[in-house]
């Protein structure tokens, strides 16, 4: 009985034979065409991505399930707009992929196939799992010192923790992924390491949206939507947490003590200024619906500026965008007191 030879047993730098087909012309091109990637290289490196990639897709959608029953912002609200985003994504983490898999996952086989063959041993998985965390700490220290210098200052060392473990943790699925890749190519196995990755990865990243649909669609969890309030509700006393506060009457004044006026100046900061003084404010309403407050203060220099109504029912919060159009930065006041008066 012939016995087939184990792919883990095979050596690194082993190659596939070519048939010796010694019956005429047809025969001697064979023998002359070198083997297609006998090293597996190729193989490996779309193992690698494949991987990296559905890591990435099933991760991004439990976060924005997760996201959706929490205060959000910046999430696209309409459908095209929302596919747009989505396609972007994808293809940013195909271009990721590619670049994590050449600067961290193929340096980690190599290093696990340098590591097994001075320790005179068969490059097993385990030189593998060994090779990721050491590449893992090299990538922390490189980009952490370029960030320290950027910075002129260096972070937490828990930080630096942190960012070893989650790398670590990412990149091993990928690594032996590509092993195993390598590994099937060079024991002339057939069947992609890559396919089946990306199967699994759309049946997981199913998985995970029934979870979603079904958790939301029961009710165990809802979207959030920001509180429904009433002219009552969003008079009162407003706080910055920084010492600044406006407080808003029922009569539609407001009396604003050392609050934050954001000016930008086009070079990426913001002056800021104290603003003090009475003015007035309305509700901003869509529908009929309270979305937002628009408070004027006619001492602080044309201080006019829309407010918009996060937070929850018991713990309204009103904001307003600072900084670049786009940045993201809120300059943002919680309700501390009801003051109607």
């Amino acid at each position: 009985m012939t016995q087939q030879a184990d792919p883990e047993s095979i050596p690194d730098d082993a190659t596939t034979a070519a048939p010796d087909d010694s019956d005429g012309t047809d025969g001697r091109k064979d023998r002359a065409r070198p083997p297609r990637h006998p090293d597996g290289f190729g193989a490996a490196f779309c193992a690698s991505m494949a991987t990296l990639c559905a890591e990435v897709v099933v991760a991004a959608s439990t976060g924005v399930l997760v996201l959706l029953s929490r205060e959000h912002q910046g999430l696209p609200s309409g459908p095209v707009l929302a596919v747009a985003v989505a396609l972007g994504v994808l293809l940013l983490t195909v271009l990721l992929s590619g670049f994590v898999t050449a600067a961290a996952v193929m340096p980690a086989l190599e290093l696990s196939r340098r590591a097994a063959r001075r320790a005179g041993r068969p490059e097993g998985r385990w030189w593998t799992v060994g090779a990721v965390p050491a590449v893992a700490a090299a990538l922390v220290v490189v980009f952490g010192a370029v960030a320290a210098l950027g910075s002129l200052a260096p972070a937490r060392p828990l930080s630096y923790l942190i960012w070893w473990g989650a790398l670590t943790v990412g990149l091993l699925p990928p690594a032996l992924a590509a092993r195993r890749a390598a590994r099937r190519t060079r024991g002339g196995r057939p069947g992609s390491v890559a396919r089946r990755v990306i199967r699994d990865g759309a049946l997981a990243w199913l998985a995970v949206g029934a979870i979603g649909a079904t958790v939301y669609g029961t009710g165990l969890a809802t979207v959030y939507q920001p509180p429904k309030l009433h002219r009552s509700d969003i008079a009162g006393v407003w706080d910055d947490g920084r010492g600044g506060t406006v407080r808003l009457k029922e009569d539609g004044s407001a009396v604003a003590d050392g609050l934050d006026k954001f000016e930008w100046d086009g070079m990426g900061k913001d002056r800021i200024q104290d603003c003090n003084g009475s003015g007035t404010w309305t509700p901003v309403k869509d529908g009929g619906k309270v979305i937002g407050v628009g408070l004027k203060i006619d001492s602080c220099g044309r201080y006019e500026k829309n407010w918009s109504v996060s937070g929850t029912t018991k713990e309204p919060r009103i904001f307003h965008e600072i900084g670049k159009q786009g940045s993201g930065k809120r300059y943002m006041l919680k309700k501390t007191a009801g003051n109607k008066g």
